[in-house]
């Protein structure tokens, strides 16, 4: 039994276009619809998301997802959206980054369901035997250049030029398509918005190479909106760059922020989007956050989190954020690793310091002003002291405390803090 895939996409703002007769195909049965990921890098970003959460919709409604890892038009570059020509990869290159792009799948689709397993493809698989001559004459003769130039990621590219290699690029997507149906029975072809004019070259290859059995099993393309922020800027950015979903580019604890940090004019939009839940859990929990803002950013950035990160990690990334924003301790801060640490802290005021001096002893005074620069003079540490302000590693500390090596967290480091949100960082040396 299916679900209605084209009303699951409406109501959580994800459906832009679809070809006509696409809901019918779907209502006949479990399908196989598939989305192209962009193998350039080792990581997808969560500018990738919003078609990962296709997949995953796709398949909670009971069809079959297939997430295609370009290969071979990795080689080539897609010229939608883009101005200029982008540099391409090696064979090798491409390998490690798809590897590693399969690994974030598995983390949203079940690729082991005994009913209707996601499918991971790899175009580069029927292309590498496929010669140029063969291609022309097999597949280009199917679509005129007007054709071909009338899309919109051509035209945009005329006046500062385009190359042969990417002009190709919708043909060689469009084989995708036709391969898949006339192979694996893909019926239905997913993506951005701005990807509908390659989408429909698939479409228009499989009506003409296709032939009675095209007629008799078409072939559909879906789209989505392309994702803004309520003002109008473009999603899945921080001011330090992409959000990308290997820990090893952006740790969890920055994952969690971004999305912790969501607007209130977004959070309702995007947890419709990038979660699974009900449209029932959800207008509950729109509800709730209405009386009491914030509400949805926390139990969003939790949900989204951990299926990028997992359990563990989204446990470490919120008691990250006590550390820094709620009522933390000394032995909670004490089981962060330094790398850990530096990245809670980053932006935070921070200094170097000699391990001589605390091996010897600081004065509390004196490692608050001249030791580390926190404090601008002595006199002011004093006051700060007498305030009952001061905490060393998130404990309090009174004005005759000497602090030592034994009072370093792990990595060599201290955290100073005046009042609840003035922090500073130490570097022992």
């Amino acid at each position: 039994m299916v679900k209605d895939f084209i009303e699951e996409l409406r109501w959580r703002g994800l459906l832009h276009d679809s070809m006509p007769g696409a809901g019918e195909q779907l209502a006949k049965g479990a399908q196989r619809g598939y989305i192209g990921f962009d193998p350039t890098a080792d990581s997808l970003h969560v500018g990738n998301l919003v078609q990962i959460m296709i997949l995953v919709h796709f398949q909670r409604c009971g069809h079959l997802p297939v997430a295609l890892v370009g290969g071979a038009t990795g080689m080539v570059g897609d010229p939608s959206g883009k101005s200029t020509e982008r540099n391409l990869l090696d064979e090798s290159a491409l390998r490690h980054n798809q590897a590693c792009i399969q690994k974030q799948l598995e983390r949203f689709l079940d690729f082991s369901s005994t009913t209707n397993a996601a499918e991971l493809v790899n175009n580069y698989d029927w292309f590498v035997d496929m010669g140029f001559l063969r291609f022309i004459r097999e597949v280009g003769k199917h679509l005129t250049v007007n054709y071909m130039m009338a899309k919109d990621s051509v035209k945009n590219r005329l006046e500062t030029g385009i190359s042969f290699t990417e002009f190709s690029y919708q043909l060689v997507q469009g084989y995708d398509f036709y391969w898949l149906w006339k192979n694996k029975g893909c019926n239905f072809q997913m993506g951005g918005s701005d990807q509908w004019g390659n989408i429909t070259t698939g479409t228009e290859l499989i009506r003409r190479m296709g032939g009675e059995e095209a007629v008799s099993n078409p072939a559909f393309a879906i789209t989505t909106p392309l994702l803004t922020k309520a003002d109008g800027t473009k999603f899945g950015k921080s001011e330090g760059g992409n959000i990308w979903l290997d820990a090893a580019r952006t740790s969890p604890y920055r994952f969690y922020q971004f999305w912790l940090n969501t607007p209130d004019d977004d959070v309702v939009r995007y947890a419709r989007i990038f979660t699974t839940w009900s449209r029932e859990e959800i207008e509950a929990y729109e509800t709730e956050h209405r009386a009491k803002p914030g509400t949805l950013q926390r139990l969003f950035a939790a949900d989204i989190t951990r299926r990028a990160h997992g359990e563990a990690e989204l446990k470490s990334a919120i008691e990250a954020s006590n550390v820094l924003f709620g009522n933390s301790t000394t032995e909670a801060l004490s089981a962060f690793s330094r790398e850990q640490l530096l990245d809670i802290f980053d932006g935070v005021p921070q200094g170097e310091l000699s391990r001589s001096v605390l091996d010897a002893g600081a004065p509390i005074a004196e490692l608050l002003s001249e030791h580390s620069g926190f404090l601008p003079s002595k006199g002011e540490a004093k006051r700060a002291l007498k305030e009952n302000s001061i905490s060393v590693n998130k404990r309090k500390v009174e004005d005759d405390a000497v602090i030592t090596s034994a009072d370093l967290l792990n990595g060599g480091l201290l955290l100073l803090q005046r009042g609840k949100k003035n922090y500073f960082l130490v570097k022992v040396i």
